[in-house]
């Protein structure tokens, strides 16, 4: 069973900030080998959707609305816990936080950074490629949009 919320940076408890950004770093910085960072002062200006299970948090995005990081709305920092893989809950996490995209700023372009490994994940979704490769923090990614 999961649980969801969506919360301001203003709304987060510092226990949740202090989750979502280890989970990042654990996830980010650490499995991928890749230092880098994380705290861009992006945060303050995003949404943040956690799911939590009894395990503790188990997935997070940060989504910004039209006109912030770039003309569209993105949906960034998509993690997945360790002990949550495989159950299926990165294509919960990614269906949550673009009906909360909708839901927020209404039907607007996606835009998205995309690991390359994870694009025909995200196509799945209804994403679209719409850059060549390029390497974000030494990792290949795609630009993706979903209209």
């Amino acid at each position: 069973m999961i649980q969801w919320q969506v919360k301001t940076f203003g709304e987060l408890s510092l226990d949740e900030l202090y989750r979502l950004l280890r989970l990042r770093s654990e996830v980010f910085v650490v499995e991928q080998h890749c230092p880098y960072l994380d705290m861009d002062n992006s945060d303050q200006q995003a949404l943040h959707v956690s799911g939590y299970t009894a395990e503790g948090l188990a997935a997070y995005t940060r989504l910004f609305a039209p006109g912030v990081k770039s003309d569209m709305a993105s949906i960034g920092r998509v993690v997945t816990a360790p002990f949550a893989r495989g159950s299926g809950l990165g294509r919960q996490l990614m269906e949550r936080s673009i009906a909360e995209v909708k839901a927020q700023w209404g039907d607007t372009p996606i835009r998205i950074s995309a690991q390359l490994y994870l694009q025909k994940f995200y196509e799945s979704l209804g994403f679209i490629k719409k850059s060549d490769v390029y390497l974000e923090d030494n990792i290949p990614h795609i630009e993706m949009v979903k209209t």
